[in-house]
């Protein structure tokens, strides 16, 4: 297929694999960090009309950082790190500052996400377990609860974005959602499982569209899972499966992240970033744009620009990370 995707800009700097990118809240900022064990901060440069590393955070972890998520209410960025550790940098007058260190993973922490009120965050990893914690003032941060439910590595943490609802998903091709019953203890309210429509293998990526109407998930199985999500009177949150994408991606689909406007990207250990539309109610998908060499090893991260639909980051293996501009797709 003719792609329309457009390459706009490489970001180069990384020494060593791409892990993650993260868009800031405002759309001013990206994010990105890797297997250097450095955070990169870009800033769109108006005399340049480029992407610019405005700093680098380092010396805060001594292993590879996995995964950045931006507070959608503070200045706050978190990376989760190899080292079993979570560091948390705030932003103010213009510098970086380390304010916090999440401990108590045992070994590698996967992924770090914030709650859509900025009060809360969840972290997961290599112990099987998920963790939340609740944001106290004066940069303090407290473990609220601790799940160790799933057999196997826990890859991913996402959070609806209207609800107080988590959702984990793990080497042990399930997926759970987790919800608070008022007391501090999360109480899972579903678990996803091969038997249930779930995937057959790894499930490596969790995302919620921006309605918080839809989910996706990919895996290991090289297929990606689209469900509704329903809140079903006296059984709480439930994930209802709604179609599979089965025949488009040859590797592990490592990312999946939906736009304003509910098109859906993907990453994959294919080297390709593929874009598909959807349905309003998500029972079908096309693939509307394909880059089948956007990168030249797997691509472990995508992620939308939260205001302009059409502008994508992805970032990979091949020690970069890419800005992509997408033909006007909609989804939902």
């Amino acid at each position: 297929m003719t792609s329309g995707l457009k390459e706009q800009q490489t970001l180069l700097g990384h020494q060593g694999r791409v892990w993650s990118a993260a868009w800031s809240p405002d759309g001013k900022y990206l994010a990105t960090c890797g297997e250097d064990k450095t955070i990169r901060i870009w800033k769109f440069d108006d005399q340049l009309q480029r992407w610019v590393c405005s700093a680098i955070l380092e010396e805060a972890h001594h292993r590879t950082i996995r995964c950045v998520a931006w507070s959608p209410r503070h200045p706050y960025l978190a990376a989760s790190s190899f080292d079993a550790t979570t560091s948390i940098w705030e932003h103010q007058a213009g510098s970086w500052e380390q304010v916090a260190t999440l401990e108590g993973h045992e070994n590698e922490v996967k992924c770090v996400s914030w709650a859509p009120h900025g009060q809360m965050l969840a972290t997961c990893g290599r112990d099987r377990s998920v963790w939340i914690w609740e944001a106290l003032p004066g940069h303090e941060f407290e473990c609220v609860d601790v799940k160790q439910v799933h057999d196997q590595d826990v890859k991913c943490v996402a959070w609806h974005p209207r609800a107080e609802v988590l959702a984990s998903a793990s080497y042990d091709n399930s997926i759970r959602l987790w919800q608070d019953d008022g007391t501090d203890t999360w109480k899972c309210l579903q678990v996803v499982k091969t038997a249930n429509l779930g995937h057959t293998s790894t499930v490596w990526s969790f995302a919620f569209d921006r309605t918080g109407a839809l989910c996706a998930s990919g895996s290991d199985d090289l297929t990606v899972k689209i469900w509704g999500v329903v809140d079903e009177d006296g059984c709480g949150w439930r994930l209802q499966h709604k179609c599979t994408l089965s025949g488009y991606h040859t590797r592990p689909v490592f990312s999946v992240d939906w736009s304003a406007t509910g098109a859906l990207a993907t990453g994959c250990g294919d080297n390709a970033v593929r874009v598909f539309a959807l349905s309003e109610d998500g029972s079908d998908a096309t693939l509307v744009h394909c880059s089948d060499s956007a990168h030249q090893a797997d691509v472990n991260c995508v992620q939308w620009h939260p205001s302009d639909p059409n502008l994508l980051v992805s970032c990979s293996d091949d020690c970069t990370a890419k800005l992509w501009r997408v033909g006007t797709t909609e989804g939902h």
